[in-house]
């Protein structure tokens, strides 16, 4: 049926309407992606990078206190700018306005943090220890947390919508994850400024899932072609309309492995670049089990993912600080090799290799039984000890006792350790636990240790006359209790570079 209208009516209609050269393009609303909403915290002490869209060319203003900042929208409407640094505290508003206005209210300034990895990061207040008491305290006005969604994709997420920011109350605190907050309320007791807690974890998710493709494909082409043949099945397959129940099967399998957490670059495309950019003072990080089949790898793989997220956020060198692997599965009571000891090898090792990091050690609060220990209060607190020394100036503790040196003497080891501080403490007992030796036939037996007044840890064996290397706590869930008289564990070591079971794993 045709239109009919009379002649006035038609005058009365859109240009759009009457014909298609004549269109003009409609106003689009200013808009900012998610990280940028009510609740949030800038970071103190700097400028602070806002970005969004609205109409090409057009011109943006923002207003914050007496604050204000001028740009205009690039021809795709992209646009970014920076507001001046603001005393710390709150509340502020900001406005941005455009073709059209927003406004971003109770803003506080203070302390930003990242906190990101798997699972044991994601895990929240509600699955930790003793979620009821917690909720109870849990009345930190100027503690917030903003938890992004699992998106898994190789084209870059501009905004997550429905992600905003939560302010810390005994109603919102479960779900937040338990080693940001129990880190963010450390701080914030600790300085009394507020804190900002950007949690974009994802459980069971690989290293290389966080890092920009390209750099994959540069320089760890192993990974990439791990998945070739994934993404080119799919892609078969995709391309077919008439496919068999099996084939459809098939599909919709590779479909869901295409949006996971272990393809390379897809939480880095899903997740982060979304908010890659706003101001932080530095990162929390708590991942490693996904990656403990390939702990060589790790060596470089991990390094490299903190290089790229400094490279890319533009604020330098900024404070990245790990969990190392806990203890988990059943206890071993005789020397044997694990991937676990290497991945925490490995990450102990980034300390050396990346500036301004460091480690938080675990190995003693995790549970055989459970991937997922619930004591994430103490991990949160042994983070918090590292960004209070070097960040905030606290005169406390920070870093577990680690390996230096040692020496052979008189058909025993003398082990020589940094960071110790005031004395040791062995946990439990007198005797200490968690070392082995061997000699030059790489076999190692459980071994005797005793503390010297000096400090330093004489290791022998009557089954090792000749002994040439020692490890300390090497093993997936190890029988060890040597710590710092200020309550921090001996790290995790060995002294031989003997190879491991993940070497050439890929």
């Amino acid at each position: 049926m045709k239109l009919r209208l009379p002649f006035h009516a038609w005058m009365l209609l859109p240009i759009t309407v009457m014909g298609v050269g004549f269109c003009q393009p409609v106003d689009a609303e200013v808009k900012l992606p998610n990280v940028f909403s009510d609740h949030m915290v800038l970071q103190q002490g700097q400028e602070n990078k806002i970005w969004g869209k609205g109409n090409p060319g057009e011109s943006i203003t923002l207003t914050i206190a007496d604050k204000s900042a001028k740009c205009s929208a690039d021809p795709q409407g992209n646009w970014t700018t920076k507001i001046p640094t603001l005393p710390v505290g709150g509340p502020y508003t900001l406005k941005v306005a455009g073709s059209s206005t927003v406004e971003i209210k109770d803003i506080l300034v203070g302390e930003v943090w990242v906190c990101s990895g798997q699972s044991n990061m994601q895990w929240t207040i509600n699955a930790s220890n003793d979620p009821d008491l917690e909720k109870l305290s849990a009345n930190y006005p100027k503690i917030r947390m903003i938890n992004f969604p699992q998106v898994g994709t190789q084209e870059p997420i501009w905004s997550h919508d429905d992600r905003k920011w939560m302010v810390a109350s005994p109603e919102t605190v479960g779900n937040f994850s338990a080693v940001g907050y129990f880190f963010a309320k450390q701080i914030h007791q600790s300085t009394d400024v507020p804190i900002g807690m950007i949690n974009n974890a994802w459980g069971g998710s690989a290293c290389e899932a966080w890092v920009n493709r390209d750099i994959l494909t540069a320089e760890f082409p192993e990974l990439i072609a791990r998945w070739k043949g994934t993404e080119s099945e799919y892609e078969a397959l995709a391309a077919k309309t008439d496919l068999t129940p099996e084939q459809l099967k098939k599909r919709d399998q590779l479909k869901n492995n295409m949006k996971g957490n272990s393809r390379p670059g897809n939480i880095y495309n899903g997740v982060l670049k979304s908010h890659l950019g706003y101001g932080i003072k530095g990162a929390i990080w708590y991942q490693g089990e996904s990656n403990a089949g390939r702990a060589y790898q790790y060596r470089k793989l991990f390094p490299r993912m903190i290089k790229n997220w400094r490279d890319e956020w533009g604020q330098g060198d900024f404070p990245f600080y790990w969990v190392q692997l806990a203890d988990f599965q059943a206890e071993k009571t005789e020397p044997a090799d694990s991937d676990w000891a290497e991945l925490r090898e490995a990450q102990t090792m980034a300390m050396d290799v990346v500036p301004n990091s460091g480690q938080a050690v675990i190995i003693d609060i995790g549970e055989g039984k459970d991937i997922h220990p619930m004591n994430k209060e103490d991990v949160g607190r042994r983070l918090a000890r590292w960004a209070l020394a070097n960040q905030y100036g606290k005169q406390i503790d920070y870093q577990s006792p680690r390996y230096d040196s040692m020496e052979k003497v008189d058909g025993k080891i003398l082990v020589k350790c940094k960071h110790v501080g005031p004395a040791w403490r062995p946990f439990d007992v007198n005797e200490i636990r968690g070392f082995t030796i061997a000699g030059e036939d790489k076999k190692f037996f459980n071994a005797t240790a005793k503390l010297l007044p000096d400090g330093r840890i004489e290791v022998s064996s009557p089954s090792v006359s000749a002994p040439i290397a020692v490890r300390y706590a090497w093993a997936q869930n190890p029988i060890c209790n040597l710590f710092s008289k200020n309550g921090l564990p001996l790290t995790p070591f060995r002294t031989d570079d003997w190879p491991g079971v993940t070497v050439g794993k890929e």
